[in-house]
């Protein structure tokens, strides 16, 4: 019998485009979960980089991915500044 060679799952490898990166998103908000938010923002900002990120926002990179994990609590200013520097816009509808 051949073994299954398995590898780790990472988000970051599918969210290759804006499009994907929107969607994802916008799932997280759909869930009224703020972690899930911060987490799926700092997925999102893994695959575009964080150095980047980090340059962009002028927030620090180690502040970034503590403030953008599942654990973390950022203020509504730091998602407003990496929502802006990724290119995404957050929408809100009746």
């Amino acid at each position: 019998m051949a073994k299954t060679k398995t590898h780790p799952w990472d988000v970051t490898r599918y969210l290759d485009s804006d499009e994907a990166m929107a969607a994802y998103l916008d799932a997280a908000l759909e869930e009224d979960d703020p972690a899930l938010l911060a987490a799926a923002l700092g997925d999102i900002a893994r695959a575009k980089g964080m150095t980047q990120i980090a340059r962009e926002t002028g927030l620090g990179r180690e502040s970034l991915y503590k403030a953008l994990s599942p654990e973390g609590n950022p203020e509504f200013g730091t998602v407003q500044k990496v929502v802006r520097s990724l290119g995404l816009k957050l929408h809100v509808s009746a």
